[in-house]
């Protein structure tokens, strides 16, 4: 039986929802229940997953939908349980804590800030997104669902203005130490980062501070930036930014392959600056250097060739026992699925797929790795490094089989994940090893040991159940391919980036500088990111943000133009 409530005018943002969801899918007598905000998008996924009723007709935008399946009517546990919950995140939220609820506070409250973080409702992000280039600011947008020609109108007019917009759909960044949505706490250092990947850029970030070294800035770009359609406008702002940064002094790029038109004028700007250069296209092998400039072929070497270390110096064990006949890998991070899928390609003789249709990066003979971070599996449900559930039942199905395989996992630790992701995939591991011993297992933990979660402590928790973790996602598909009797891909060798012979001819503006020597955030959406930024000895300031002009996108975005 479902039963619908609807709350009128009570705003709370998806994360939030979701974790709400999972608290109170546990309590006696429900069987499931799903609670989003009344947006038309929100009300598809309702249809889409069976929980539309009719009463759902009359939700607006600003309206909480709570729609329950249980065998009897649970409507008042439920709302008291909700009720308690939201509670306890407010007094949880407060205390001692910055938080505002417009603009004019906001700015009042922190004066000079300079970058405001947007995790809202992709459709009323242009809105806000101009409310904070118009009082000087950056934006980083951490929503996705956002039109590409709003991405490329926000980021040409922040370009004009010598400002910065990363994003939308930009998961990670960490500018002077400070973290930025999910973000991992890495060592400071002289190695300043660019990238359009997310867990790129983590991947990267932790291994250079497990190698030894730090990051000055790490800048995310959002996934499209190096497209046809938005030409790489904040790749450049951020080359710009560390080509002029005194806290760093070797630059890293990471993206997939970018538009040919777009890649002929990074190179060329990478051209123009005298800091060396190493550069990472997942997927792309074998590119020659360029002057200062040298191109990566994993992950691993990007982080060795940015500390000045020669790719042979890989750490690796010499054998890991089992042997299988085919590998399976379920990730929570679309560029480690990536790069494991792109490596898997190269090992059989295929040809990568670039479409990754229904989050599969990689099919082939019976051989899968799955993005579960993808679109498609994360509609009404939290991201899989927020929440365990999507990849037992994926674990679960994919290794319900008397085939001896190899089940590659990654653990993406930091700001935003799931605090203990190895006790909670844990059990469903260990009752693997008992029911079905053909499986090996085989985990890359993305992270440090400042992480909140403890790259230490997480890779103990796997090993102490005799769970195999590598040193890094490259090594992982290493072992997996020995493992299944593969050959693993070899790569030259390559000489260490220098300091250019020319004069740099780039500069950045005043503005983004600033913003690099010292953010102060104006925080829209995800209370937990503005607290990730104070527990890094970051400023900033919560805006407790609700849709304006009724929730409508049409006059949103009117508004957004007028303003």
């Amino acid at each position: 039986m479902l039963t619908t409530i609807i709350q009128e005018n009570t705003y709370q943002d998806s994360v939030t929802l979701m974790v709400l969801s999972n608290h109170v899918s546990s309590l006696e007598g429900i069987n499931k229940v799903s609670i989003m905000m009344g947006t038309p998008a929100n009300l598809d996924i309702f249809k889409s997953t069976g929980f539309y009723t009719e009463e759902l007709e009359a939700a607006t935008p600003q309206d909480m939908c709570i729609v329950v399946d249980a065998e009897t009517d649970q409507t008042e546990p439920l709302l008291a349980a909700i009720h308690d919950f939201l509670n306890n995140q407010t007094k949880q939220d407060s205390g001692d804590k910055k938080e505002v609820r417009s603009w004019k506070a906001a700015l009042e409250e922190l004066p000079g800030a300079n970058l405001a973080l947007l995790s809202i409702p992709g459709q009323y992000v242009e809105y806000e997104a101009r409310k904070a280039l118009n009082q000087g600011m950056s934006v980083h947008i951490f929503s996705d669902n956002v039109p590409v020609d709003v991405e490329r109108e926000l980021k040409q007019f922040a370009d004009e203005k010598g400002l910065l917009v990363m994003g939308p759909d930009c998961g990670t960044a960490s500018l002077a130490g400070i973290p930025l949505a999910f973000t991992n706490v890495v060592q400071k250092g002289r190695v300043g980062i660019v990238g359009a990947s997310g867990t790129g850029i983590q991947e990267v970030a932790t291994l250079i501070d497990r190698l030894g070294g730090g990051v000055s800035h790490a800048i995310g770009t959002g996934g499209r930036d190096l497209s046809t359609e938005i030409g790489g406008i904040s790749m450049k702002a951020g080359i710009r930014a560390l080509a002029q940064d005194e806290s760093t002094d070797t630059i890293v790029v990471i993206s997939k392959p970018p538009a040919k038109a777009v890649r002929e004028e990074i190179e060329q700007l990478l051209q123009q600056i005298t800091k060396p250069v190493v550069a990472f296209f997942v997927g792309e092998h074998g590119l020659a250097p360029d002057n200062h400039v040298v191109y990566a072929d994993t992950s691993e070497e990007t982080a060795l060739l940015a500390l000045g270390k020669s790719t042979d110096e890989r750490t690796r064990v010499e054998h890991i026992p089992g042997e299988a006949t085919r590998i399976v890998g379920l990730f929570s991070g679309g560029t480690l699925a990536a790069e494991t899928a792109d490596l898997l390609a190269l090992s059989f003789g295929v040809e990568a797929d670039r479409e990754h249709r229904d989050g599969f990066s990689f099919d082939y003979e019976g051989n899968v790795v799955i993005d579960l971070g993808d679109d498609v599996y994360t509609q009404g449900k939290p991201h899989p490094m927020i929440d365990p559930s999507t990849r037992i039942d994926f674990i679960n199905r994919y290794c319900d089989t008397n085939d001896s395989i190899v089940l590659l996992l990654d653990n993406v630790l930091g700001y935003g994940s799931h605090d203990n992701m190895a006790g909670a995939l844990l059990p469903t591991l260990q009752a693997l090893q008992t029911s079905r011993p053909n499986v090996h297992v085989i985990v890359n933990v993305c992270g440090t040991e400042q992480d909140p979660q403890r790259y230490s402590a997480q890779k103990q928790l796997f090993e102490s159940a005799g769970i195999f973790v590598a040193e890094s996602n490259v090594a992982a598909v290493e072992y997996a391919l020995r493992m299944i009797g593969n050959e693993v891909p070899q790569f030259e060798q390559k000489a260490v980036p220098t300091v250019a012979s020319s004069p740099q001819t780039v500069e950045s503006s005043e503005a983004i500088q600033q913003l690099l020597r010292a953010p102060k955030v104006v925080n829209l959406g995800l209370r937990s990111f503005a607290e990730a930024v104070a527990s890094e000895g970051g400023q900033s300031v919560q805006y407790n943000w609700q849709p304006t002009a009724g929730g409508k996108p049409h006059l949103q975005r009117l508004l957004a133009l007028m303003s």
